[in-house]
């Protein structure tokens, strides 16, 4: 989490009922107890070893200043990078390390001497777990360290500065070696930004074919961006020892990913080449995916894949030729990867979408289909020699299905499964994985190998239970295993032994926090707990919260998590001033749409710029009451988007006011990004909400017309649909206030900050009551303690103006 700069204001514009003013003014700090909770220690993160007998405890800082949140970035290529330190420059760091045994006791920290500020990340356990790997960012440089999980010590292996500017800098070849992206040695200054134009910035397309991209971010925008981009993504590949030796592999080069074969004889690598685009980031850029050997020779050339300007449009498209190339995880050296037959167009007519095949070392013969797919195929977990599981999917029709197959070629392919993937009671769950000899992730399979196991949410009417689960991989049929039990919300992890017996979870409830505990499911003995985190914010402890249903006039079945303040008295304290959060969901029918969301017996703590703070002023929240757009008998979702959202919102205030804890006259609705464009369509059609909260929205369909969310339409296509429901196109009809706020640095694909920038000026241009929060140096999310704090301040001292208050004559 980055560094330095000069003070920073926040520019925040408030509209009156004569004159607009702009008023600069300074951040501001949330009522108690919000900044103390902002400002409490956070819960360390959690990883298992590959041998499954430790946890490593990564300890997280709080929330970053507002001074490193603004420290110089480059925006290039749909990457933000830290020109001082080539890496990321909005990533979420650790501070320390420990190590506890699973088999219980106390964690030994890993003893290290970092350089002050520095922070940890990269952390990459090595094949047999004896060892970790991570990288340590001070403001200067990026470098790897190893820690000893025997000593509990971690060293600096080199000082050699990394490059991480496209992606994790290294990966394990071995339980000796790594290969790593460096700083090319002599590279020079990085070119001059600015200075006199050479010339206009020109662009044709002379194709004839419809190039339709995504309104993405940060993409190069001149000749100088190019150079830039180039500098910094340039890297020099190395091997680099336990003992710190290095050895440089072939010549610099834009590598993209970088991982090392099973058997630590290959390297398979993307390399991103000339030339570049205006149009879309680096993913599309041209990409040269070859294997090679350990003195950087190339043993194969897999794809040197052109420049993508026509991004692949709608859920089912993907790019022609090879694509998706990996290592098979339980072979030493056998490539991977995928390829369309419908030339990536899922409107062709074929009878197989999709293929998977497969080459050994020393990759010079043909390659073998491993397995054809009607649908488009999108992931394999590997077994053994006569064992795989293959995933295909239908994004516009929400089903996918599960094979077992026989890489062998000796067997047919039998399926698992055929399931709605939007249909959260009936998903079997997800297959649970365990790292072999290799570091690689593999199906966990039973002794015999006749069965595999599953994890899954346990989503039902009654809300979540989590689950394990035993398969037959011959019959599909299941065998319960575990399922979480109320009071608690136990969430399976991992199994911690070589018998399937003894399950790692992760337990909590509205009480108890998260914490980490070991179950004897065999001998049946009451779990232990290993790890002892504590409640990060004991403030809240008094809230209660209920998980409730309800149902939509049209017949959908709806829910909601609905919290009330510590120590409120229905009988006593009467009805209260209700604050929604939602987000909207489109489902392809009612049946998905009305399943339960959530659980009731959740630890539930705010974080960040959370809505939940607001249960501190005296406020009830209604958390997420679902609010799906469903599409079915050949419509899509959105052709009656407005007359859902207003229908869900009705039944969600309808609910609270008849539970006798909500005050109809005085509830407020907010979201982020599509929950605030929500927002701002639900004041825009109803009077229901006395003012509304909009968070990173985007307000204008024009501005994003090749598609948004679910919808793959084209505004050409669909100009009504896209005018209907824009909130900018409906501004003269908001008659409440409402409070946008948004990142000044938005990176998220849809939402430019000029999304908000025009609909305040739409909203003011009516006579709209409204204010306009701006964010220096935020994107999408919020990150910095002081904007934090601000959007907090900012959130209830609006409920607090024109939600809280009782109208006159309310009575």
């Amino acid at each position: 989490m980055p560094r330095l700069i000069r003070p920073l204001v926040v520019l925040t514009l408030f509209t009156v009922t004569t004159t607009p003013a702009a008023i600069a003014q300074g951040y501001r700090q949330p009522p108690a107890p919000i900044a103390q909770i902002l400002d409490a220690p956070a819960t360390p993160a959690v990883q298992l070893s590959p041998d499954r007998t430790t946890l490593l405890l990564l300890e997280r800082p709080g929330l970053p200043s507002i001074a490193d949140v603004s420290a110089p970035e480059l925006r290039l290529a749909g990457l933000r990078f830290d020109p001082n330190t080539n890496g990321p420059s909005r990533e979420n760091n650790f501070t320390a390390m420990s190590l506890m045994p699973v088999s219980g006791g106390a964690a030994r920290r890993v003893a290290m001497t970092l350089p002050t500020g520095a922070s940890i990340a990269n952390v990459q356990w090595a094949p047999g777990g004896q060892k970790v790997a991570f990288t340590v960012t001070t403001q200067g440089a990026i470098t790897l360290w190893v820690a000893d999980l025997a000593t509990a010590s971690a060293r600096q292996l080199s000082p050699r500065a990394l490059n991480a500017v496209l992606g994790a800098p290294c990966d394990w070849v071995d339980a000796a070696r790594l290969a790593c992206r460096t700083i090319p040695d002599n590279r020079g200054a990085a070119p001059v930004q600015g200075g006199t134009p050479a010339g206009p910035i020109e662009q044709e397309t002379m194709s004839g074919k419809a190039e339709r991209a995504a309104t993405y971010q940060d993409l190069l925008k001149s000749p100088t961006d190019e150079k830039l981009f180039e500098y910094y993504a340039t890297s020099q590949l190395v091997l680099v020892s336990l003992e710190g030796k290095i050895t440089k592999l072939g010549n610099s080069e834009m590598v993209r990913r970088l991982d090392a074969s099973p058997d630590g004889r290959f390297l398979l690598v993307d390399v991103v080449h000339r030339p570049f685009s205006y149009q879309v980031p680096l993913q599309y850029f041209p990409t040269r995916t070859e294997v090679r050997d350990l003195t950087g020779a190339v043993a194969k050339l897999v794809v040197d894949r052109p420049l993508v300007e026509r991004v692949p449009w709608r859920g089912d498209a993907t790019i022609p030729g090879p694509r998706s190339a990996s290592w098979r995880a339980d072979a030493t050296s056998t490539l991977v990867w995928l390829e369309a037959l419908d030339d990536g167009d899922p409107e062709m007519k074929v009878a197989k979408r999709d293929r998977a095949l497969m080459l050994d070392a020393p990759f010079t013969g043909n390659a073998r289909t491993l397995v054809e797919t009607e649908w488009r195929a999108s992931g394999i977990i590997w077994a053994r020699a006569d064992l795989a599981l293959a995933t295909e999917t239908q994004q516009k029709d929400r089903k996918s299905r599960q094979w077992a197959i026989d890489p062998s070629g000796k067997t047919a392919p039998r399926m698992l499964w055929e399931r709605s993937s939007e249909d959260r009671y009936a998903n079997p769950g997800s297959f649970m994985i365990v790292r072999n000899a290799s570091g690689r992730a593999v199906l966990l399979t039973s002794a015999d190998g006749a069965s595999a196991y599953l994890n899954g949410d346990g989503a039902s009417s009654e809300g979540d239970r989590p689950f394990t689960d035993r398969i037959d991989l011959t019959t599909a049929k299941t065998t319960r295993l575990f399922q979480s039990q109320s009071p608690y919300y136990e969430q399976p992890i991992a199994w911690i032994d070589e018998r399937t017996q003894r399950l790692l979870t992760r337990r909590e409830s509205k009480t108890d926090a998260p914490n980490y505990w070991s179950r004897d499911l065999m001998r049946r003995m009451a779990p232990v707990q290993l790890t002892r985190f504590t409640d990060p914010a004991p403030q809240f402890a008094g809230v209660t919260s209920q998980l409730i249903t309800y149902t939509r006039v049209d017949g959908v079945k709806l829910s909601a998590t609905v919290y009330l303040p510590a120590g409120y008295d229905r009988a006593k304290d009467g009805p209260l001033p209700f604050f929604l959060w939602a987000y909207p969901l489109e489902f392809r029918s009612r049946e998905a749409a009305s399943q339960v969301v959530g659980s009731p017996n959740r630890f539930v703590r705010p974080t960040g710029a959370s809505h939940l703070f607001m249960l501190t002023q005296g406020y009830g929240v209604m958390d997420n009451p679902t609010m799906p757009i469903v599409g079915e008998n050949g419509k899509e979702p959105n052709d009656s988007y407005v007359e859902q959202l207003v229908a869900s919102a009705k039944a969600a205030v309808d609910t609270i006011v008849a539970m006798g804890v909500a005050d109809r006259d005085r509830i407020g609705v907010g979201g982020h990004s599509y929950g605030a464009f929500m927002t701002a369509n639900l004041l825009a059609h109803t009077r229901i909400f006395r003012a509304g909260i909009a968070r990173s929205g985007a307000y204008n369909r024009t501005l994003t017309p090749f598609g948004f969310q679910g919808e793959d339409r084209t505004y050409w296509e669909s100009t009504d649909l896209y005018t209907t429901m824009s909130p900018f196109t409906n501004a003269n009809k908001i008659k409440d206030p409402i409070l946008l706020v948004h990142g000044m640095a938005d990176d998220n694909t849809g939402t430019y900050p000029i999304q908000s920038e025009r609909m305040y000026a739409a909203l003011k241009g009516n006579g709209a009551t409204t204010r306009y929060v701006q964010l220096p140096a935020e994107a999408h999310g919020y990150r910095a303690r002081e904007s934090v704090g601000h959007t907090l301040a900012e959130m209830v001292g609006w409920l607090d103006r024109f939600v809280k208050p009782k109208r006159p004559n309310a009575d």
